[in-house]
């Protein structure tokens, strides 16, 4: 299914453009495999308790991820001060994510596929925050 196809289906305009909030969808999706996968590679590691922190880290980033991107497919229902604060979570914990993968990346290639899933996720979604649309739809919000 295309995240963008499925969106311009709605019978309401889509706040924040259909693009931009597939972007964000289709990249919260992506970081939470990677993170998942990142976590189950991680306790495979002989110096699995060096990796403690990334596997959780990566556990949290991957919930955060699906939550965010199933908030984003329902945008009918949105509560605009939910969705910014979600978007806000979601780009802080891949970002912390990112950073404690980045610790390894040189020993560990998961680590560095996560990294890089990780930093394309808080990217979409700082874009998507920082974006006109988003301003126009806090203004409209009262907010």
């Amino acid at each position: 299914m295309d995240t963008r196809e499925m969106l311009a289906s709605f019978r309401i305009p889509i706040p924040l453009g259909i693009d931009e909030v597939a972007t964000v969808i289709d990249a919260c999706l992506n970081c939470a495999q990677s993170c998942t996968s990142c976590a189950d590679a991680d306790l495979l590691e002989d110096d699995v308790d060096e990796m403690r922190r990334c596997a959780a880290l990566d556990a949290s980033c991957a919930d955060l991820c699906e939550t965010t991107a199933r908030i984003l497919s329902r945008p009918g229902q949105w509560d605009e001060f939910v969705v910014h604060r979600l978007l806000q979570a979601c780009a802080r914990v891949c970002d912390a994510c990112a950073e404690e993968c980045a610790r390894h990346a040189a020993h560990h290639r998961h680590c560095a596929i996560c990294e890089k899933a990780c930093r394309a996720c808080e990217r979409a979604c700082n874009e998507l925050l920082e974006g006109e649309a988003f301003t126009e739809l806090q203004k409209l919000a009262g907010g």
